[in-house]
């Protein structure tokens, strides 16, 4: 079957998602090629910050996950590095800058699945659950997706949300910059015995942040950092010892703790492009910018992505939005892909001056109030 839109998305994770329903939204025609979303619970959640939070709501999305979400009403950062310029444990709270949450943390099954009926709700907006087979170019800017299944798809713009290994990204021909951490990640879904107060609690630890993030009730999602090794080691630990080890790294502060959900491990990586738009297309999401799990920026950042791609667009789907979108997103991408990269290597260094450097860095923002304000505001996406 043949199909001729405005433009086509592809990519079904929530940043697919959520660009396509908002692209839908401005009036155009507009296609979504990709599989079903997943639904399977592996232990993974998503932030998403205020900034997030309130351009799902002008979507007339957000009613619709919220109920399966946890606010973030304080963030706690504690110094585990064992360094000799260890800080003193530092409290965010929300209400400094009149917010009932930075933002809400959801799983990513919860969310994709409201997304998807959101989806199939949409005028102007179909759906193919397909995979692309390839890319062909037309006069006039016009592009050719042509699916495994035999369809094809005539767009005006192609905007590519299909992840890190992203097909759209290299028929763009936009190259990358890709990097690594001798670092893995561990998630999973806890309960506790104590309540969680809607506060997510991150200890810095030599290997990477440990993070638990509160979800409904008396649960909390994990995001573990360290050596590749470490991770292998503790993710084969059975759920009763596995759950011990946490509630041990977390101090007890949750109390006794089990497991309430999958587990995952992920290799951790990060990825930049040398643009985000040109010749017709698009890229946003993983397919722009791969980040560590630090300061919830990835699916934000693609939330951002989306929001600049709209604006852009409000003019018309041509050229000259692609290249307004190029240039919003270099500045912001590129701020966040070095205060991540920094944060993230200097607690892996034991090097006296780098110790130093973070130590001092934590106590100016907790003690400077226009610098604290600054940074919580930048974190919720404001």
């Amino acid at each position: 079957m043949d199909h001729s839109v405005d433009c086509l998305v592809i990519g079904t994770g929530p940043v697919g998602l959520v660009a396509a329903i908002a692209l839908a939204r401005t009036g155009q025609k507009v296609a979504l090629i990709g599989p079903d979303v997943t639904t399977s619970r592996d232990g993974r959640t998503v932030a998403i910050l205020d900034g997030g939070i309130q351009y799902l709501k002008t979507l007339e999305f957000w009613d619709a996950a919220q109920e399966a979400a946890a606010p973030l009403a304080e963030m706690q950062i504690i110094d585990d590095t064992g360094s000799l310029f260890r800080t003193p444990p530092i409290t965010f709270k929300a209400a400094e800058l009149g917010l009932d949450a930075f933002g809400q943390n959801i799983e990513l099954a919860d969310l994709v699945t409201a997304l998807a009926k959101t989806v199939s709700t949409e005028r102007n907006l179909i759906w193919l659950h397909q995979t692309v087979d390839r890319f062909e170019r037309r006069a006039h800017g016009v592009i050719e997706c042509h699916t495994h299944s035999g369809d094809l798809v005539v767009c005006k713009i192609l905007v590519g949300a299909d992840g890190r290994g992203s097909k759209v990204r290299a028929f763009a021909d936009i190259t990358t910059k890709d990097w690594s951490y001798p670092q893995k990640a561990i998630t999973a879904i806890l309960s506790h015995q104590r309540d969680h107060h809607d506060r997510s609690t991150e200890f810095h630890t030599r290997g990477g942040p440990f993070t638990l993030v509160p979800l409904p009730g008396r649960r909390s999602s994990l995001v573990w950092m360290m050596a590749p090794k470490d991770a292998e080691r503790i993710a084969a630990l059975s759920d009763e010892n596995f759950a011990r080890t946490v509630e041990r790294q977390a101090q007890s502060t949750l109390g006794e703790m089990r497991v309430d959900g999958g587990r995952g491990v992920v290799p951790m990586t990060g990825m930049s492009t040398t643009s985000y738009a040109g010749n017709s297309i698009a890229i946003l999401g993983e397919a722009a910018h791969v980040f560590p799990p630090i300061g919830a920026q990835g699916l934000n950042l693609g939330l951002r992505d989306v929001s600049a791609l709209v604006k852009s667009m409000r003019g018309g789907f041509d050229q000259a939005a692609l290249v307004r979108y190029d240039s919003d997103r270099r500045g912001d991408v590129r701020t966040r892909t070095v205060a991540v990269d920094a944060l993230n290597r200097s607690l892996l260094s034991s090097f006296l001056p780098v110790d130093f450097a973070r130590g001092a860095g934590l106590l100016a923002i907790s003690a400077i109030k226009p610098l604290r304000k600054f940074v919580m505001q930048r974190g919720a996406g404001l």
